[in-house]
């Protein structure tokens, strides 16, 4: 018979390999915590004892003596770098946010690659989605370097906004549309030159659409290409058509070459109206749509109130434009957006 088992055996073997992965799941969900507790315990202790003296050089002077006396004991594990590190996090964490990250299962990686941002809301950001999407460290620092906040739309509302939709998020209340979306979208991975058409656009993401649902977020679904609707004795089509789990809706994409145009808002809308008829299932929410086009005027978009037809703009970018250019218009965007809720709290209207 050899190592081949029979169907009794089987069973008993999976029975026995999923105990084992379970056991060592639990384990290393244990060691993690212990293991970011004790950094923030160390950083807590360091961070005590150099604000106590005056000196400003004292920090890095007894960082060093301390890390010597570290390697000696336990190995290069406890280096100045790390001591560093763990003095930032303490800085940064209270007790209650990093006890709140261990039982997210966040790990020390992606602890020390969010600790170094400034913002405390960006870090808050960062925290959250990747917990919630599972993100290994690699994919967290993937998403920071693609400045994934500054592009996420909920990053362009006032900061009440944005932390309530945090902690829906956190409180398993679900995800927002607002953390789904983001503006704008770099398809930098399409490699088209200057010249190209909206078809060589739609073929160049179905080439690469692994890629394409990457920059969309996790829990997109592909469903079809030029999705053909039907009305009396005429045939329009949808250039993209995903399903996105989390939020249970279709998202039925728009790809545009040009500006933003207000006809593309009753266009979109056609869309949606078909698909809430026709395709939409009982235990879905209704269908939402994205309008990717190369340029958008914001108050034109504002002005057609898109948000209450379900229906967002986003501009697409072929390149990664310069992190100063992008925090510019994040700071314009947060700015225009807190006066229209100002306005709109004065009158008494809140969304």
């Amino acid at each position: 018979m050899g190592n081949t088992l029979v169907k009794g055996e089987q069973l008993l073997f999976n029975e026995i390999k999923h105990l084992i992965e379970s056991s060592r799941q639990k384990v290393l969900v244990k060691v993690n915590t212990e293991l970011v507790l004790l950094y923030w315990s160390v950083g807590t202790k360091l961070n005590k004892h150099v604000l106590g003296n005056q000196r400003a050089d004292y920090g890095k002077e007894v960082v060093k003596k301390l890390s010597n006396q570290l390697i000696e004991a336990f190995g290069k594990g406890w280096d100045d770098k790390t001591l560093r590190h763990c003095l930032r996090c303490a800085e940064t964490f209270s007790e209650a946010q990093i006890v709140s990250a261990v039982q997210r299962q966040l790990s020390w990686t992606h602890i020390k690659t969010i600790v170094y941002l400034k913002d405390e809301l960006q870090r808050e950001f960062y925290l959250t989605m990747a917990s919630n999407e599972r993100w290994s460290s690699r994919q967290l620092q993937e998403r920071i370097n693609s400045m994934l906040y500054e592009r996420t739309a909920i990053s362009k509302k006032p900061e009440l906004v944005i932390q309530n939709d945090l902690e829906l998020l956190r409180n398993n209340k679900g995800m927002t549309t607002d953390l789904t979306f983001k503006d704008p979208y770099i398809l930098d991975f399409l490699g088209l030159q200057d010249t190209y058409s909206e078809r060589d656009l739609e073929q160049s993401i179905i080439y690469q659409l692994q890629l394409f649902i990457l920059e969309l977020g996790n829990d997109f679904a592909f469903l079809a290409r030029q999705k053909r609707i039907s009305i009396d004795d005429t045939d329009y089509y949808i250039d993209l058509l995903f399903y996105h789990r989390k939020l249970r809706r279709l998202v039925a994409i728009d790809l545009k070459l040009g500006k933003f145009e207000h006809s593309h808002k009753s266009q979109m809308e056609l869309y949606l109206r078909w698909l809430a008829k026709y395709e939409q299932q009982p235990h879905e929410l209704s269908p939402i749509g994205l309008i990717l086009c190369a340029d958008k005027n914001d108050e034109l978009v504002e002005l057609l109130e898109l948000d209450a037809a379900g229906i967002h703009v986003a501009q697409y970018l072929l390149e990664l434009p310069p992190k100063e250019v992008l925090q510019q218009k994040l700071h314009l965007a947060i700015h225009l957006a807190k006066q229209r809720f100002e306005v709109k709290n004065k009158a008494g209207v809140i969304d």
